[in-house]
């Protein structure tokens, strides 16, 4: 499976500003979300790479 934050319903920007209407949010804090439509779940040994700003960080599941 891959998605994007452009494949999300909502857009990052407005929901971390509804989010920090209710509570605070400090570096480091991690905002799930789900996942695009027709994914399934993680299964051990699946691997996870998430990109950001031009930098990638990869885990495998237990």
């Amino acid at each position: 499976q891959q998605g994007t934050t452009a494949d999300m319903i909502h857009k990052i920007v407005p929901l971390i500003a509804y989010m920090s209407k209710f509570f605070t949010l400090k570096a480091g804090d991690v905002v799930l979300t789900g996942t695009p439509d027709g994914v399934g779940p993680l299964q051990s040994g699946d691997e996870l790479t998430v990109t950001f700003d031009g930098h990638s960080l990869a885990t495998r599941v237990l």
